[in-house]
């Protein structure tokens, strides 16, 4: 049975009918609202990539993608786990320039995904990408792309209640960010782990960047894994806001600025990943060939469930869940999908 939590008293503020109508109108709106943000624009992307190519993101590194052999050809293909790499191609490959950007649509399965009620073996993300200089490559210029990203959250949430007043206002709450450090995160609270020192710190401050995740701490270890071929470890982080249903710090975005040839070079090394260098994506990233960019993946079905005041992630996607996790959820009012 997947780990599930069920809140005390727990309704959902609207009818399934409502609800998928609400779903439709919050991927509209926020769709609308990032690209005013980021200055980003749609595009198709592939639900699966060449396994040699090195595209897919390897994430945590531990995680096994879901392959198939291609009839055609004999070649192996794996199911996309994020864009991370295919995104930085594209827009070297679509010849877009500093500022401008895009986003796609992004489906993933995810099959070593350790199941509760907010992660799924389907993964649905605005997956986005941007092109900027070398000059950007800075904090300055990822904390003023976070605090975009969450005022985008807030109008999205600010236009839904004009919709549907039975939902909870957020917004006050939300649009300020406290940025802090992973390792300031362990200075704190050096006796917790790094969930603990999350939900202890985004309880007192709602909304909060949590930042430079991947390398290890003072401590020896990293906040939380990163995979080393696509976010720059000094200049990456995780946004989290408080979610008042589950009571708990709740991720919505892990994002970053890419790495450079040289920052690609430390963390493949530092890894132990060094293999990957013989990889077309790698060869071509440490020859200079790929733009400077800063990208990430915001949770599309997250999103509807901290918007809409959900318990489950069931509620807002169909996926596949076991029996025990089903009947515990009917029980309890909790309607999947």
């Amino acid at each position: 049975m997947s780990k599930i939590f069920i809140p005390e008293n727990y309704t959902a503020k609207l009818s399934m009918y409502d609800t998928q109508k609400a779903i439709g109108l919050i991927h509209t709106i926020f769709s609308e609202e990032l690209c005013n943000a980021l200055n980003i624009c749609r595009v198709s992307a592939p639900l699966f990539v060449s396994a040699a190519s090195g595209l897919n993101d390897n994430l945590n590194g531990i995680e096994r993608p879901v392959d198939f052999e291609v009839k055609e050809d004999g070649s192996y293909c794996q199911v996309v786990q994020s864009l991370a790499k295919w995104k930085r191609k594209a827009l070297r490959d679509y010849d877009f320039h500093v500022g401008k950007g895009i986003y796609a649509e992004m489906n993933a399965i995810r099959r070593d995904e350790e199941l509760d009620n907010i992660h799924s073996v389907y993964v649905d993300q605005w997956d986005w990408e941007k092109v900027i200089s070398i000059y950007d490559r800075n904090e300055q210029y990822l904390k003023s792309t976070v605090t975009a990203i969450v005022n985008a959250i807030c109008n999205t949430d600010e236009r839904m209640r004009e919709l549907y007043p039975t939902l909870k206002t957020l917004t006050p709450v939300l649009r300020s960010v406290s940025f802090i450090t992973s390792q300031e995160l362990l200075d704190m609270y050096p006796d917790k782990t790094p969930k603990e020192r999350e939900n202890l710190y985004v309880k007192e401050h709602k909304t909060a960047f949590i930042s430079k995740i991947g390398g290890p701490l003072t401590n020896g270890e990293p906040h939380d894994g990163r995979a080393p071929d696509y976010d720059d470890w000094e200049l990456n982080g995780d946004i989290l806001v408080w979610n008042e249903t589950l009571g708990t710090a709740f991720e919505v975005s892990s994002m970053g600025i890419r790495v450079s040839p040289e920052s690609l070079d430390r963390q493949l090394t530092a890894a132990n990943c060094d293999d990957r260098r013989e990889l077309d994506y790698h060869k071509a990233l440490l020859a200079g060939e790929y733009p400077y960019t800063i990208g990430g993946g915001i949770g599309q079905s997250r999103l509807c469930m901290l918007l809409l005041g959900c318990a489950h992630i069931g509620e807002v996607q169909a996926s596949v869940w076991d029996e025990a996790t089903r009947k515990a959820c009917k029980e309890s009012g909790i309607q999947i999908l």
